[in-house]
């Protein structure tokens, strides 16, 4: 069965919260023709609606392509803003050029050397008319290019970027910056473990080089619990590993147990997250689905089996007997 950062914590299941949908701008509810337009203000109609089309580059930027308003006058620094969802630096907004592309468009462009922090980003254009930004609305999306990417294996860091709607139908760009970085690629789910190939970016492994899963289990007064390690195959940037579930199962306490996969390039090497993020599906949680197989165990017969979290990171849960 198949599917297709590095970061320095194991993180708590709570985790994932951070990446869920929270749009601070909820549209109207819809009324007998479409959407209900907000109210006029002063006498003044609403604002028209703003859409916005993107297109994915190979090399991870984006051209945004929006709808002009007939009377929209934009100005020398009319902008496409980009805000991190939950942030408040100085490098949380980014402002891209938005000038006009024919009748009735506008378009801005973000490079793929421009770095986004690691992320969702809301989307907005500002006219340079006097008016607050306005959300944009999604248009369509043409991500070909970012369908089974493949960029050079020496590259120091990688970026991705893949615009989505959010749950409340706006614009929103989800991103990573991660270097090095381990991209999962197919994953084989058998009843005694699963084995995992996928290729590595911007690092090169060395003496010792294995795969880990490490508990998110809040750590004991003895110290944090122990990663279950297995050896890692590598063949030029290419790696592929076998994890049984026996010594998963074994360690079993209650509920459902997550488990998060890392690769360990070398001895006393910095871990790197194993991920998906080279394909133009954004929450790969909902998409990609794999069984939990039946495991025996001490404890009774416990179900175990891979996931994509939020983040589209890999990990494993551990469940209980009656699944949960």
């Amino acid at each position: 069965m198949t599917a297709p950062s590095q970061l320095t914590s194991n993180e708590h299941e709570t985790k994932e919260s951070s990446a869920i949908d929270q749009d601070p701008t909820v549209p109207g509810r819809p009324g007998p023709d479409g959407p209900e337009r907000p109210a006029e203000r002063g006498g003044e109609a609403a604002p028209v609606e703003l859409r916005a089309d993107c297109i994915a580059d190979s090399a991870g930027g984006l051209t945004f392509d929006l709808n002009a308003p007939h009377d929209a006058h934009t100005t020398w620094n009319a902008a496409l803003v980009l805000r991190l969802r939950g942030g408040d630096g100085a490098d949380d907004e980014v402002r891209l050029p938005l000038g006009p592309n024919g009748a009735g468009r506008l378009r801005a462009v973000l490079p793929s050397t421009v770095a986004l922090a690691e992320g969702r980003w809301n989307a907005y254009a500002d006219l340079g008319d006097g008016r607050d930004p306005r959300r944009l609305l999604p248009g369509v999306n043409d991500l070909r290019s970012l369908v089974d990417r493949r960029p050079l294996a020496g590259i120091g860091r990688l970026g991705v970027r893949i615009p989505y709607a959010t749950k409340f139908g706006n614009l929103a760009l989800r991103s990573w910056l991660r270097g090095p970085h381990a991209e999962a690629g197919d994953i084989l789910v058998a009843p005694d473990g699963m084995t995992v190939s996928g290729r590595l970016y911007g690092a090169v492994p060395g003496a010792g080089a294995r795969a880990e899963a490490r508990p998110r289990r809040t750590a004991s007064p003895d110290g944090a619990p122990a990663a279950v390690t297995v050896p890692l195959t590598v063949e030029g940037a290419d790696f592929t590993f076998t994890l049984p579930y026996a010594e998963l199962a074994g360690r079993w306490e209650r509920g459902k147990e997550p488990w998060d996969l890392w690769l360990r390039l070398a001895e006393g090497a910095r871990p790197v997250r194993i991920a998906r993020l080279l394909d133009d599906v954004a929450d790969k949680k909902q998409v990609f689905s794999y069984p939990a197989l039946p495991v025996p165990a001490a404890a009774g017969e416990l179900r175990i089996g891979p996931y994509y979290t939020l983040d589209n990171d890999l990990a494993l849960r551990v469940a209980g007997p009656d699944g949960s």
